[in-house]
Order: structure tokens, then C-alpha cells, then sequence
């Protein structure tokens, strides 16, 4: 029965992931559904693994008493009991709703092979046996929920299982003997049988699954001051076609992390059934990225001479300043200058139909680097510039690249007179285009791990904009170890 716990959590829950305190009231950042394609994917790598545990079942031994006339009573034992062969023919995993999943399992049997063993008086006898146990069906109520945690939880809360022929066929020395009350241990057998099926299935998703997903990390590492949260806002929820899972979906510093002054948007998924599973990613998810790498300075810059290669026709001193902004070079001559960048607030992305972009604002700070090494503030100017970004979607994971639009320039401040902006917009671009973009890309190829468990890749896959979210659809392919 363990072998479940390598495919049910992984293809029916199998993307749960994180765990921190958590607001159950807020929209989830992301939701991922599982369609019935899915589900019926689910239910067939289940029933492999089923039938693999089933082989390795242990029976108890049965014994019981036996009166026959003209032989008198004595008492019988049955004893290493062996699975020969196990086919699970057909299943289905369905959503109840509101409580979870439903699974059944039918037309299916199971061969045994055993020893028997009589005694009467002092008479021992001994043969073997086979057992064939035909018309298996299951059926199991998982009831799925999530812990203050935001990790998933799940229990059977019902199993009945029913066996419709059980027939044995004794060998060995007075097998006939048995034989002649061969009814009344095949149906011994049957009563043991069934309740054995369940109660292994119960032990199996108390002591196996639920376990195994306690343990997964609801919290995963993007780099060395940045993580995701994909705890559970609630417990998954079970429709007519579907099973949702909603995820917070927040991406946090992980040194010191914030409450986020902005709420997720409501997602409404379309009504897609063609693939296995949709993940609806909402801007949520990537304006909290935004919002930490902002809080961490990373967007942030300080450009000085040195870093402008030789052969570029503007330097970063008051000398080669001296055409555009005269009293800068006679008030500070042949002095070094320092541009310090910073963006204003967190660039926010806005997603709509085919379309996903920013406008981020940045200010820019001149200094002066003088003889005493002190810095002076001789101007500062606004920039904005349009970006838009391309997503891509892998077997496990969401990546991207900003491409830039033009860089627009305006005088803020200055204490060295009105000059033509313009002029500075080259060598504001060639260092924006040049490492700031390529910094931010780095992070973008890296990319945003998707909540899945191990051994499932993505494939078949297809990515749709729409306003406030991004829509993934895939199928599944589960890898067996």
C-alpha cells in the first residue's frame, strides 16, 4: 500500500507545497485545477501502483473447527498465504464535491496460492491451495482539507469493499476432505477479504499519505533572500469536473518578511477541460517578487567612470560635461561624477489579454567625487521607459525576459543650471540596456518553480494572458523510479 503515497499525492494533489501562517479569507495568488482528464490519468497510475502493493500483501493465517459426519470434528489451518497475480482492471477517481475525491475500483482479482494443514486427533495431514478471488470492487471516500498550516491533509472517510466469487481448489492427501466444506471457507474467506481490503486501504492513507504530505515543504527558496509561499488558503475544492487547489502564492524576503499592502485579484478561470491541469497565476504572484527585490535594493545602481567602457564617446566626468552643462565644469573641473540609480516604487506588471508590461520610474543622482572624498549632489532626473515582458512555461517551471522600450528623461532637480536632457539619454540607455536589464533577466531565466511533487513533468503545454492572470494548461506524465 505504500506505493500509493508515490502517485496519488503527486498526480491528484501533486502540487502542494509550503507552509506559514496565512490569511484563509485572502484570494489565492495561484490555483491550480485538476480536470477530470487529469483525474482519470490520476486514477490509472494509482491502480498501477495499487496492484504492485497488492503483491506484496501478507495475509493472516486462517484457521477455524470442522464437523463432517461419519468423520467427527477437527480443526483446519490455512498458512503463507501468496499473492501469484493481481489485475486491477478498471478505475475512476471522481470530485465529490465538498468533501473531495471519490475512487472505485472494479472488475478485478486476485490469485492465491497457500498450504492447508489438518488435524484430527492425532491424524496430521498437509497439501496446498489455490485461491482465486474474483469481482473485487473498491470504494473509497479522501476527504481533503489543509492544517493551520496551509499543508494539505487527507483522510478516508469511507470504504467499502465487496468481493463477488471466491472459489478454492484444494491438493494434497484427504483434499477432497476439505473439499466437501470447501463453502464454508470460501466464504470465511470472503468475510476476512473484505474487510482486510479496507482496512489496508485505511492504514495506507493514515500511516502512508497523509504522512507523506505533511512532510513537504510548503515554502521554496527562489535565491538567498527570496521565497515563495504555496501554502493552502483553504482546503481544496471539489466540483462536478474539477479539483482546485489555491495557493497563496506570495513571494517574500525570507530574512524579514512583511505584510503586503495589496490583496490578490478574484480569478475566474475559463472554462477549459482539454488538458490534465491549469495553473492561473495571478499578477499577485509577480508583483510581490517585484515588491521584495524593490525593498532589497536590488533594482538599484551606482555608475561611475571606470564601469563606462573607453571607447564610449561620453565619460562620467565634468570635463566631457563641459558642452551641455558649462557651469558644472567650471564650478567642479576635471572632477570624476557618480550616477546613483533607484527606482521610485516597486514596478508593478499588468496583465491583459496577449499583453503583459510595466512602467517602472526611476530618479537618477548626479554626484560630484571630490579631492576630500566627499560626494556633492549637483542634479537628478527622472526616468521612464515601457517595458514589456515575455513569459515562457517549461515542464516545471515559469521563465522570462524584459524587453525594454525607450529610455525618456526629465530634469528633477539641478544646481548647475537648466541643460538638454537628451544629451544624457545615451549613456543612460547604454547602461540601463547594457547591465540593469541583463541583471533582471538573470533572475528570469532562473525562473519561478511551479508547486509539483517529484517525478511529474508538464508537457502538451499552452500559455494564455489574460487581465490580472496568467493561464497555464499541461499534461502529465508521471516517471515510475
Amino acid at each position: 500500500m505504500g506505493a500509493w503515497t508515490g502517485v496519488l499525492p503527486s498526480l491528484l494533489l501533486g502540487l502542494l507545497l509550503t507552509s506559514t501562517p496565512r490569511a484563509h479569507s485572502a484570494n489565492p495568488g495561484l490555483v491550480a485545477r485538476i480536470t477530470d482528464k487529469g483525474l482519470e490519468y490520476a486514477a490509472k497510475e494509482g491502480l498501477l501502483a495499487l496492484q504492485e502493493a497488492l503483491l506484496k500483501i501478507t495475509f493472516p493465517d486462517f484457521t477455524g473447527d470442522f464437523r463432517i459426519k461419519p468423520f467427527g470434528s477437527g480443526h483446519y489451518e490455512f498458512h503463507s498465504l501468496d499473492i501469484r497475480s493481481c489485475e486491477l482492471l478498471d478505475s475512476a477517481l471522481r470530485p465529490l464535491p465538498g468533501q473531495g475525491l471519490s475512487l472505485s475500483i472494479s472488475n478485478s482479482f486476485i490469485r492465491v496460492r497457500s498450504n492447508w494443514k489438518v488435524r484430527k486427533a492425532f491424524v496430521r495431514l498437509r497439501g496446498s491451495f489455490d485461491l482465486s478471488v474474483k469481482g473485487i470492487t473498491i470504494s473509497v471516500n479522501l476527504l481533503l482539507g489543509s492544517d493551520p498550516f496551509g499543508r494539505p491533509t487527507v483522510t478516508a472517510s469511507s470504504c467499502n469493499s465487496q468481493i463477488y466469487n471466491v472459489e478454492v481448489d484444494m491438493s494434497g492427501d484427504l483434499g477432497w476432505l476439505l473439499n466437501l466444506f470447501r463453502k464454508h471457507i470460501e466464504s470465511k474467506f470472503q468475510r476476512v477479504l473484505e474487510s482486510k481490503i479496507c482496512e489496508m486501504v485505511e492504514k495506507s492513507v493514515t500511516s502512508d499519505l497523509q504522512p507523506y504530505l505533511q512532510t513537504l515543504p510548503v515554502t521554496t527558496e527562489i535565491d538567498n533572500f527570496a521565497g515563495i509561499d504555496y501554502s493552502l488558503t483553504e482546503a481544496p475544492q471539489a466540483a462536478a469536473q474539477m479539483l482546485d487547489v489555491m495557493f497563496k502564492g506570495e513571494i517574500f524576503n525570507l530574512n524579514q518578511r512583511s505584510p503586503v499592502a495589496f490583496l490578490a485579484p478574484v480569478i475566474s478561470l475559463p472554462e477549459e477541460y482539454s488538458h490534465m491541469v491549469y495553473f492561473a497565476i495571478s499578477d499577485y504572484v509577480f508583483n510581490t517578487a517585484s515588491l521584495v527585490y524593490y525593498e532589497a535594493g536590488y533594482l538599484n545602481f551606482s555608475v561611475t567612470d571606470d564601469l563606462i567602457p573607453p571607447d564610449f564617446h561620453i565619460r562620467l566626468t565634468t570635463k566631457s560635461f563641459r558642452p551641455f552643462i558649462p557651469r558644472l565644469a567650471r564650478l567642479y573641473p576635471n572632477m570624476n561624477l557618480e550616477l546613483q540609480g533607484a527606482v521610485v516604487s516597486a514596478p508593478f506588471l499588468t496583465f491583459s489579454p496577449g499583453n503583459l508590461s510595466s512602467t517602472p520610474q526611476m530618479e537618477i543622482e548626479a554626484f560630484v567625487l571630490l579631492p576630500n572624498s566627499l560626494k556633492e549632489s549637483v542634479f537628478r532626473l527622472g526616468v521612464t521607459t515601457n517595458v514589456s515582458a515575455i513569459l515562457s512555461f517549461n515542464t516545471s517551471r515559469i521563465t522570462g525576459f524584459l524587453r525594454p522600450g525607450k529610455v525618456q528623461l526629465e530634469l528633477k532637480e539641478s544646481k548647475v543650471g537648466v541643460f538638454n536632457v537628451e544629451l544624457l539619454e545615451a549613456l543612460i540607455n547604454y547602461y540601463i540596456l547594457g547591465n540593469l536589464y541583463p541583471k533582471v533577466n538573470e533572475k528570469l531565466v532562473t525562473g519561478l518553480q511551479l508547486p509539483m511533487l517529484k517525478r511529474t513533468q508538464l508537457y502538451d503545454l499552452v500559455l494564455q494572458m489574460h487581465k490580472d492572470f496568467l493561464f497555464l494548461g499541461a499534461n502529465v506524465q508521471y516517471t515510475r523510479d
